[in-house]
């Protein structure tokens, strides 16, 4: 699988690539000035954000995407996928009942995320724009996706430091904003408030690299289902 785009030789993750790390999805999409790309592709990487999901599987239109099943709160890194219309679908794995379809469109040399979110009674699909750019040397770049249907919107913030994310509402994206890469505590909270959310502590974000922090599950829910955050490396330069 290879591709170039705007010079930036990357090489994008293989079909049924999984992260079974709990808390992190690392991205197989590198930097580096023997791996390319070819098009015509777009990329896309693939979350499973329902809190009350069993185990799913993914497809583009009849080509199932992944080998094993994506557990809620994991995901598929990138892989390659023919530009155009195309139709996306979850199902559950084993039971082979349809969860969600709709139908996306992807443009060649563009990378995307596609969230399952919501319950699984009232699905959604949720397809994001993943505006890759390579961050300043030693700088780390990071946004926030609120996929949680009833948190309402959301900041996201260094603890004891700078906002990163501001008014962020359910199935948007932040833009990707730099800052020098280091461990960190994030919070996630209640927007243009100090009421936090979600805490994910000792967050490794690495410089050149670009990252995104998910909001995920149900404000209301005490289980399994309440409120968390997951971070995905989307790439990491080297």
């Amino acid at each position: 699988m290879k591709y170039v785009q705007q010079n930036l030789k990357r090489r994008a993750g293989i079909v049924g690539m999984m992260c079974l790390l709990a808390g992190l999805l690392t991205s197989c999409l590198k930097n580096h000035d023997s791996d390319y790309v070819e098009p015509p592709a777009a990329l896309i990487s693939v979350i499973n954000a329902s809190p009350d999901a069993q185990p799913v599987n993914f497809f583009l239109d009849q080509n199932q995407a992944n080998t094993f099943p994506i557990s809620y709160g994991h995901g598929l890194d990138y892989i390659r996928a023919f530009p155009g219309k195309r139709t996306a679908s979850f199902s559950t794995s084993g039971l082979s009942q349809k969860l969600k379809s709709d139908t996306i469109s992807l443009v060649d040399k563009k990378f995307y995320t596609i969230y399952l979110t919501n319950v699984v009674s009232k699905p959604d699909i949720v397809l994001l724009a993943d505006s890759i750019v390579k961050p300043d040397a030693g700088k780390t770049s990071l946004r926030l996706v609120n996929v949680s249907p009833d948190a309402g919107a959301v900041d996201l913030a260094i603890k004891g430091g700078d906002v990163i994310a501001s008014n962020t509402a359910y199935k948007k994206a932040s833009l990707f904003k730099q800052f020098d890469g280091n461990t960190y505590t994030l919070e996630i909270r209640k927007a243009g408030t100090n009421t936090v959310l979600v805490t994910l502590t000792d967050v490794k974000l690495i410089g050149n690299t670009i990252n995104t922090v998910w909001l995920q599950g149900l404000s209301a829910a005490t289980d399994d289902k309440k409120l968390s955050a997951n971070v995905q490396n989307n790439v990491y330069y080297y």
